[in-house]
């Protein structure tokens, strides 16, 4: 009887081993087809120097098919970094993704970054009226605040780039409630989520830059780019200025826009880059 418990017991084992082996292939299987997914990775050091998510101005190794409608702009994008995401994904961002390094960023896809920034600024075209409130922009990241007042400044909108009351949107009687919001633009879904909140609330659509990390709830227009290093930042909102004012037919051509790159970038500097 104890020999026939054994042999039993040595069959249940024997097939637990050809389980594991069974799906230790499968692993396999799907790591090979994953890797072959993401071919021509980024160098490892270029990688790492991209790891500061809050300074990411690095330029990145050229990435074929990415704008080859313009090839400026295309180089534009890659020295700014607005392609480089986070090592985080969510499953809204998903749609977005172009690739993934070796060392776990993901890329985003700068067609769709491009294509969507010129949806945003038909779209905000319709709203932007000098002096009004009808878009507010607001951002609490440091990076993001130069690039929102200078937007603001250039199309006449309402930058918020301090401390979102609540209730702003959403309740009359206090002094700092905005009547005709129509629009909110952010920086980030995670810090501006005061807002993002309050003008789900308020049922006004919500235009935002999203990472890779960020989730779609309460977002009406998602623009895929980095939107924590500064100079992803201030190239985003110069691109969507110049494109929003070209809607307006306020200047006849892009060469016509009369601000730099550098101006709507933040001059902050960090402390760790600080003598």
């Amino acid at each position: 009887m104890a020999k026939k418990k054994k042999k039993t017991e040595t069959t249940k084992d024997s097939e637990k081993e050809e389980e594991t082996i069974s799906e230790e292939e499968l692993r396999r299987d799907f790591e090979k087809e994953f890797e072959e997914d993401f071919e021509d990775e980024l160098d490892l050091e270029e990688e790492l120097e991209l790891l500061d998510t809050e300074d990411m101005d690095t330029e990145v190794g050229d990435i074929d098919k990415l704008v080859d409608k313009d090839e400026e702009k295309k180089q534009m994008y890659l020295s700014c970094g607005i392609h480089i995401g986070t090592k985080l994904l969510s499953g809204d961002a998903r749609r977005f993704i172009y690739r993934q390094t070796n060392y776990g960023l993901y890329v985003i896809d700068l067609t769709q970054t491009d294509k969507r920034l010129m949806t945003a600024a038909k779209f905000l075209s319709k709203y932007v009226e000098e002096g009004s409130d009808k878009v507010i922009v607001s951002s609490v990241r440091r990076y993001g605040k130069e690039p929102v007042k200078q937007f603001c400044k250039v199309l006449g909108c309402r930058a918020i780039t301090e401390r979102f009351i609540p209730g702003s949107l959403t309740n009359p009687i206090i002094d700092d409630y905005i009547k005709d919001a129509s629009v909110v633009v952010i920086v980030d879904p995670h810090a501006d989520k005061v807002i993002l909140r309050e003008a789900k609330l308020a049922r006004i659509p919500v235009v935002s830059l999203f990472d890779t990390d960020d989730i779609l709830d309460g977002i009406d227009l998602a623009i895929p780019a980095n939107n924590r290093g500064k100079k992803a930042l201030g190239l985003a909102f110069w691109l969507l200025a110049r494109q929003i004012l070209l809607e307006l037919g306020k200047i006849s051509s892009e060469d016509d826009f009369p601000y730099t790159l550098d101006e709507f970038t933040s001059n902050i500097v960090p402390v760790y880059r600080q003598e």
